[in-house]
């Protein structure tokens, strides 16, 4: 381990999708952003639906969505867990738009057993995918 790195886990309930060096995490806390790199001070936050950039060793990027989560600062290293977690590159942007969509209009056409919290939710979650995809579209120059 060089003195630059830190190890980092990123696992949801299904699987465990990254485990490695690295030399920065950045993701979307509850309070605001966070980058992460070695020396960080001991942290525990809750995560907000969007992307996490993982910087590698090498100095290479991954981009990970997660719905929610917790994001856990150890001396030893960072931990990740996700409710759900997909690679970006993995995400389905016409699904997304969908969800997206469908989310706009239950709001709009709200009945008396509506759930306006789901609704809320389903729709930042559609809107977080969607930051994710463009995030690795720039990432990709596409």
């Amino acid at each position: 381990m060089t003195m630059l790195s830190v190890h980092c886990d990123i696992v949801s309930a299904e699987e465990n999708l990254f485990s490695g060096l690295v030399q920065m995490v950045v993701a979307a806390g509850e309070m605001g952003d966070l980058g992460i790199i070695r020396g960080h001070a001991p942290l525990l936050t809750a995560l907000k639906p969007g992307p996490i950039r993982v910087i590698k060793q090498d100095g290479e990027e991954e981009v990970i969505y997660v719905s929610g989560g917790y994001l856990e600062v150890q001396p030893n290293g960072i931990s990740v867990l996700a409710d759900t977690a997909v690679r970006a590159g993995d995400l389905d942007e016409a699904a997304a738009l969908e969800a997206q969509k469908h989310a706009q209009q239950a709001l709009e056409n709200q009945s008396s057993d509506f759930d306006t919290s789901r609704a809320m939710t389903q729709l930042a979650e559609a809107a977080a995918q969607l930051r994710t995809i463009q995030q690795i579209r720039k990432k990709l120059g596409k």
